[in-house]
């Protein structure tokens, strides 16, 4: 198996959840950086604009509607990305919506409608890509959560679908390395990012949903998935807070049990009003890559170690000679 990925200039790449939030942000990064983008998404006024900036931006693009739930509008995508360009080098998984609400208090279609875009986009938008990806190899990135990593109150159902989404990718990156099949497979983790996603989520709760703090900007996303689309990576966590939860939920899981209730509070605000609706079930033509209310952090030193492992490895290194010439001085 040898596996190639092509540099972004020569590159197809597909995005799911285009119309707003990170897919809208990483779709315009790549647009910049010369790949030809296909935008894939619910609203067509939303796509058509996004479009329009890539292209006045210098850069190519189109779009495809469609609902990543269905199996077969999907499939309609990934068919007019390669009617139009050619082929796919590399397809993302970004369509998501969510629900702020206690796990017994959750409406029972609304948590089913989350799973079917959710994991089901994912498992529709892998089942498109894949004769594709399969032919020439590419990249297939997903992303998902660091709520797929530990469990989280109020957005349980979320990180549920999350969880399966984890487990659905890294037993395909199994069978896919036993079939010898030239794909990356790569998780996207991010931590609390600053998109619409509270704006956009079926609310349950009193007063404005919030995004779990601490907040990083989308566009460390964008390079995360990006990076991805040329250099296989298997999973990259965005944000270090976000590591920092994940570790501490894994090795003391008792004491997010007992204290991560104290967190529910901090998921809603009360100082803004609720925003009515959401994109559940239905798509909203906003375009919005920012939520507007909670600007997020642009560096993570974590992140950013991750995507230049010999930059981080030779900052260390200067950092300890640098600590010994020290400690030797002073003796």
């Amino acid at each position: 198996m040898t596996l190639r990925l092509k540099p972004l200039d020569q590159q197809v790449i597909v995005i799911t959840g285009a119309s707003s939030g990170i897919g809208l942000v990483t779709a315009k990064a790549a647009g910049k950086a010369g790949a030809k983008v296909v935008l894939v998404a619910r609203n067509e006024a939303a796509l058509a604009a996004a479009v329009g900036d890539i292209a006045a931006a210098g850069g190519e693009a189109d779009y495809a509607v469609a609902d990543v739930g269905i199996a077969a509008e999907v499939e309609a995508a990934a068919a007019k990305a390669v009617a139009r360009f050619g082929r796919i080098d590399t397809w993302v998984n970004d369509a998501g919506v969510a629900i702020y609400a206690k796990l017994l208090d959750t409406p029972l279609d609304e948590h089913e409608q989350l799973f079917r875009t959710n994991y089901f986009g994912v498992v529709n938008g892998v089942q498109a890509a894949m004769p594709y990806l399969r032919e020439h190899g590419g990249a297939l990135i997903t992303v998902a959560s660091i709520a797929s990593d530990i469990p989280t109150p109020i957005m349980g159902a979320y990180a549920a679908s999350k969880h399966a989404v984890k487990g659905y990718i890294e037993g395909l990156r199994i069978e896919l390395n036993a079939d010898r099949v030239p794909v990356s497979l790569t998780l996207i983790k991010p931590s609390g990012i600053d998109t619409p996603v509270g704006q956009h989520a079926a609310n349950h709760g009193d007063g404005e949903a919030m995004i779990p703090p601490v907040v990083y900007d989308p566009e460390l996303v964008s390079d995360a998935i990006l990076n991805a689309a040329v250099h296989p990576r298997r999973d990259i966590t965005v944000g270090g807070v976000g590591r920092a939860q994940v570790l501490l939920g894994t090795h003391f899981p008792q004491l997010l049990e007992k204290f991560g209730g104290l967190a529910m509070p901090m998921m809603f605000s009360r100082k803004q009003p609720k925003t009515e609706g959401d994109i559940l079930f239905s798509s909203a033509n906003e375009g919005r890559e920012r939520s507007g209310t909670q600007p997020g952090k642009r560096t993570s030193l974590y992140t950013a170690a991750q995507l230049n492992p010999g930059a981080a490895l030779a900052v260390g290194t200067a950092m300890t000679i640098g600590l010994i010439g020290l400690l030797a001085r002073r003796r």
